[in-house]
């Protein structure tokens, strides 16, 4: 396999805001996630807001796994305590593997660089389904920074080009 695809392919992601009060407007979160994708050279695919309610959240993500356009769902809002805090409960079992990794080292970093011991409220989590990487993110601005410029970002291409490769064509 060539190591020009790794680099070379256009990523293109799908963004979901799970929110009961943001609108297009007031959505800092998941514009941020798309000016700092755009900014890398990602494709936003689509994106959309929907409420705090699993079905609702997981329907979208599940259409979004059957988009040949979408190789990356990143969601923002909905990984905390609360009891509307729904978006790892209707997410997660979407995941055919889980990548703890993402998880234990967002919250070592957001303890180190930006909210303290807050971080042990943080559910972020990450998996992937159908060829494609899923990131459950806060909703926080601090927290999406964190997330896209410290970890999604410096290895989007890797894990794309990871769990796609077997389908491109042998060299």
């Amino acid at each position: 396999m060539s190591e020009s695809f790794k680099h070379d392919k256009k990523i293109r992601l799908a963004v979901l805001t799970v929110s009961d009060t943001r609108t297009k407007e007031t959505d800092l979160g998941g514009k941020l996630v798309q000016e700092l994708a755009e900014e890398k050279g990602l494709d936003i695919a689509a994106y959309r807001i929907v409420p705090d309610d699993a079905q609702c959240i997981r329907q979208t993500v599940k259409d979004w796994l059957q988009e040949e356009k979408v190789d990356v769902v990143i969601t923002t809002g909905g990984t905390g305590i609360a009891k509307r805090d729904v978006t790892l409960e209707a997410i997660s079992p979407l995941f055919e593997k889980q990548l703890d990794g993402f998880g234990e080292l967002f919250r070592y970093v957001s303890f180190l660089e930006d909210v303290g011991t807050k971080a042990l409220l943080s559910r972020a989590a990450a998996g992937v389904a159908n060829d494609k990487a899923i990131f459950v993110l806060p909703g926080s601005r601090g927290a999406v920074k964190l997330a896209m410029n410290r970890l999604i970002l410096p290895e989007i291409r890797h894990i794309v080009f990871e769990l796609t490769k077997h389908l491109q064509p042998r060299e």
